[in-house]
C-alpha cells in the first residue's frame, strides 16, 4: 500500500517449488526497493530459500529499509519489535535488515537492536547466500560496502508482485546529483548505468511470461548512459524498450529537471506504447531554496519544462515531489512553491514536510530552523492546493474515453477491475467480461478524490 512517506510493500506470495527453507521479506521505500527485493529472492532462490506469504513460517526474516525520510525508520523500527517477539518463540529464526538503513546504521542495528543476525547495504546482496550461513553459526554477519560497478544486470529477478500485470526494471543504481537534502548518494553510491543487452533481455522475458506493463527504475532514469563502442542514452534505450512489443506498455521513473530534454519527449510521443506519464519532482518553487537544495536548475527552468511536456506531449499526466519547511524557508519562498503548484497544474504530488537526514550536506551545514508547527501548516496548505489541482484534474477526464490496463480486482467490490490509463489515474469499472492483463476501453462517468470510475464500452 502507498501512503505519504512512500512505498510500503509487504513482498511475498510466491512458493518455490521443493524448497529447503523459507524466507519472508518486506520492502520499505520506493520502487527501487521492491526491484532490489526480487533480486535478493533470485539470489537465496538458488541456496534452497523460498518466498512465502506467512512470517510465522519463515526460517529467514529480512526488511529491506529506506533512509530517505526519518518515519521510515521509525516504522521499520517498530516491525523489529515485532520480529524480536516471533524470536522468543522460534531461537533458531534469522533477521537481516537489507538496504539503505542498514549501510547508514550498521552498527546500532548489531549491537543495540538484539534481534538482527546480519546487516547488508545495497551493493552486497550477493553475499547474502554466505552471511545467512555465517549468521546461522552465531558469527558476525555484516557487509555493507558501496561498489562502483554493482548493477546485478545478470540475475533475473524473482517476480513478487502479485497481478502478474506490471512490473519493474532497474536501468541504473547510486545517484551522483548530491541534493543538500538526500541520503542516496551516501548508502547506494555513485550512479551507473546496466547495460542495455541485459535490460532488453529482462524486459523480453517479462513480456514472455505475459507481463503487460514495465517501469524502467533509476534514481535519474534521464542521465542513464552505456558507452561499449557506442553511446546509449535514455531516449534510446527507451526507444528500444518500447520496439520489444507493441502490446507491452512502457513508463519511467524518475526524471531529474535538469536533465529532462525535449528529446525524450519526442520520443514518448512517437511510440504510442510509451505510457505519457512523467514524475518531475519539483521540491521548491522558490529559486532561493532551490539554490540551497543543490538542484542545479531555476524556477524558470522547471516551467519551461513542464511547457516543453504539454505542448510536445497534450494530455501527459505530470506528478511530482514537494518538500515543505526546508532550512531557512521563508513564508515569501513558500507561497512561490504554491503559485509554482498552480502554475504546473500537476495531476498529483507527494508531499513531505522536511525531515533532517544525518551526514547529508544540509545536516552539516545548515539549520533546520523551520518550526514544526510552521512546517505542517505549510504541509497542510500545499496538501489543500493539491487536492484541488487533483479534483480538477480528474475531472477533465468525465465524458471522454480511456484506456485503461486492468491490473487487478477492485479492493471494495469483487464484481469491478481496477486498473490504470497512461496518465497513471487509476480507473475502477465493471468486470463483466474483463479480466487483468487485457486493455479495456473505459468511458469515465464519475470520481472520487482518488480515482476514476466509468464502464467499459
Amino acid at each position: 500500500m502507498t501512503d505519504k512517506t512512500g512505498f510500503h510493500i509487504d513482498v511475498n506470495g510466491l512458493k518455490a517449488v521443493s524448497a529447503a527453507y523459507s524466507m519472508y521479506i518486506e520492502t520499505y521505500g520506493c520502487q527501487m526497493n521492491v526491484n532490489d527485493s526480487e533480486v535478493v529472492a533470485s539470489i537465496l532462490a538458488r541456496e534452497g530459500y523460498a518466498v512465502t506469504q506467512q512470517m510465522e513460517q519463515a526460517d529467514l526474516i529480512l526488511i529491506n529499509t529506506c533512509s530517505v525520510r526519518e518515519n521510515a525508520e521509525q516504522r521499520v523500527r517498530g516491525r523489529l519489535d515485532v520480529f524480536r517477539m516471533e524470536k522468543k518463540k522460534r531461537p533458531g529464526l534469522l533477521v537481516g535488515v537489507m538496504g539503505c538503513m542498514a549501510e547508514r546504521l550498521k552498527e546500532q542495528l548489531l549491537e543495540e537492536e538484539k534481534v538482527v543476525d546480519l546487516v547488508v547495504g545495497p551493493d552486497a546482496y550477493r553475499e547474502l547466500p554466505q552471511l545467512v550461513r555465517n549468521a546461522g553459526t552465531g558469527q558476525k554477519a555484516v557487509n555493507v560496502l558501496l561498489s562502483r560497478e554493482e548493477t546485478y544486470a545478470d540475475i533475473c529477478p524473482v517476480r513478487m508482485d502479485r497481478n502478474g500485470v506490471s512490473s519493474f526494471v532497474s536501468i541504473t543504481r547510486g545517484c551522483n546529483n548530491r541534493c543538500a537534502y538526500c541520503i542516496v548518494p551516501y548508502t547506494r553510491g555513485t550512479e551507473r548505468s546496466r547495460s542495455p543487452e541485459t535490460i532488453l533481455d529482462e524486459v523480453a522475458g517479462l513480456v514472455t511470461a505475459g507481463y503487460r506493463e514495465v517501469t524502467l527504475l533509476g534514481q535519474n532514469v534521464d542521465s542513464y548512459r552505456w558507452q561499449n563502442g557506442h553511446v546509449v542514452s535514455f531516449p534510446r534505450l527507451l526507444e528500444k524498450v518500447a520496439a520489444v512489443s507493441s502490446g507491452l506498455r512502457v513508463r519511467f521513473a524518475t526524471s531529474h529537471p535538469k536533465d529532462m530534454t525535449d528529446e525524450v519527449l519526442h520520443v514518448m510521443a512517437a511510440h504510442s506504447n510509451i505510457c505519457k506519464s512523467i514524475h518531475l519532482p519539483v521540491q521548491s518553487g522558490s529559486n532561493r531554496l532551490l539554490a540551497l537544495m543543490r538542484r542545479r536548475y531555476t524556477r524558470e527552468w522547471y516551467t519551461d519544462r513542464i511547457e516543453a511536456i504539454r505542448r510536445i506531449l497534450p494530455g501527459c499526466g505530470i506528478s511530482t515531489d514537494i518538500i515543505a519547511g526546508f532550512c531557512t524557508e521563508t513564508e515569501a519562498d513558500h507561497a512561490e512553491t504554491l503559485s509554482l503548484m498552480k502554475q504546473a497544474q500537476f495531476d498529483h504530488a507527494f508531499m513531505f514536510k522536511y525531515s533532517e537526514r544525518p551526514n547529508t550536506p544540509a545536516a552539516a551545514k545548515m539549520k533546520d530552523d523551520v518550526p514544526e508547527k510552521v512546517k505542517s501548516r505549510r504541509l497542510q496548505e500545499i496538501i489543500n492546493l493539491q487536492g484541488r489541482l487533483s479534483a480538477e484534474s480528474k475531472q477533465r477526464f468525465i465524458g471522454k474515453t480511456t484506456e485503461v490496463l486492468a491490473e487487478n480486482v477492485s479492493r471494495k467490490s469483487p464484481d469491478e477491475l481496477s486498473g490504470r490509463n497512461s496518465q497513471n489515474t487509476v480507473v475502477v469499472f465493471p468486470k463483466k467480461r474483463y479480466a487483468p492483463g487485457e486493455y479495456v476501453q473505459v468511458r469515465i462517468t464519475g470520481c472520487t478524490p482518488a480515482t476514476l470510475q466509468g464502464t467499459a464500452e
